[in-house]
């Protein structure tokens, strides 16, 4: 009985012995925080494989401009733009199979850093940016992501994005969106989802141009076209100078033409409310004249006044 516990005792510590010489699981040399979240791996995007009891396999490859990864021993070129985590999980095992490199591997795939996915933000943003689209994201986001539209920007937003079209070649798709309704959330389709590849492009508004008799002539922008007018441009020029004339002039440039178009327009009937107000473009100059015998004539009378002035100091010198 003593024998049979002693051979008892000696074949379990050569058990644990062995247990304890084998190597343990390898591990990514990655800190676990930088495993991003569940997505399609893409071109470029740097992505962590390990295999358990294989450290020489163990290691991060960057995805190849073809789309594909190679392994040390592994002969083919493994594809995996298009697939998830788990999806090239399971090519990688496959791979290692089919070239006996393995017996029913066990293998783990991480995205440790993703440059396959890029979303722009440029033009009237408070900060343009470049980052890359990580989980689910909408066109809000980005724009957050860029501090928000700044005060000069115009009535629309651009999304593009270039796709595969037929034959391979590539074709650029452009969504206009409206920032007041997306802003306001009155139709929360707009707020479209995004994954990655877009350009989302926010052009200054436009602008109208007023100059000649008002009291601060400038350059006003347009965030609504179809609420800018005449009776609004002299609203931000701050009004009339005291020499306008009755008439004002709007030039304006016509599609595919290099010369502007002079509209007359009867400004003191609108001003009086009896003719309508004149609608305003991108772009337009809305040019209120020099009136020059009111101004001849207020000339004369500050000649007069001043000569007055004159006169009556010098009778009152005389006086005394």
């Amino acid at each position: 009985m003593n024998k049979c516990i002693v051979i008892l005792l000696l074949s379990c510590a050569a058990a644990f012995a062995q247990i304890a010489a084998r190597p343990a699981q390898s591990a990514l040399p990655l800190d676990s925080t930088s495993n991003l979240p569940d997505q399609k791996i893409g071109v470029d995007d740097l992505i962590g494989i390990s295999v358990y009891d294989s450290p020489e396999l163990t290691r991060t490859v960057r995805v190849a401009s073809d789309g594909a990864i190679r392994l040390p021993m592994v002969k083919a070129r493994i594809p995996v733009e298009g697939l998830l985590p788990s999806e090239v999980e399971a090519a990688v095992a496959t791979e290692l199979a089919k070239e006996e490199i393995m017996v029913d591997p066990i293998v783990t795939v991480s995205v440790v850093e993703s440059r396959s996915r890029p979303i722009s933000v440029s033009g009237a943003v408070k900060a343009p940016i470049t980052f890359q689209a990580s989980g689910v994201m909408n066109l809000l986001d980005a724009l957050a992501r860029a501090n928000g539209i700044s005060e000069d920007a115009g009535p629309d937003i651009l999304v593009s994005k270039t796709i595969p079209g037929a034959g391979g070649k590539p074709i650029t798709l452009t969504q206009r969106i409206a920032v007041k309704a997306l802003i306001d959330g009155a139709d929360p389709e707009l707020n479209i989802k995004l994954e990655g590849g877009e350009q989302i492009r926010v052009p200054e508004a436009g602008r109208v141009y007023v100059v000649g008799n008002v009291k601060k002539p400038g350059a006003f922008p347009l965030h609504d076209a179809s609420e800018s007018s005449v009776l609004q441009a002299l609203a931000l020029s701050e009004g009339l100078d005291k020499f306008a004339t009755k008439e004002a002039y709007i030039y304006r440039r016509e599609a595919g033409s290099t010369s502007k178009n002079e509209i007359p327009i009867e400004l003191s009937k609108i001003m009086a409310r009896k003719a309508p107000d004149v609608p305003l473009l991108p772009n337009d100059i809305l040019y209120i004249p020099d009136n020059t015998g009111k101004r001849n004539l207020a000339t004369v009378m500050d000649r007069v006044v001043g000569m007055g002035g004159a006169l009556g100091a010098a009778s009152i010198y005389v006086l005394r």
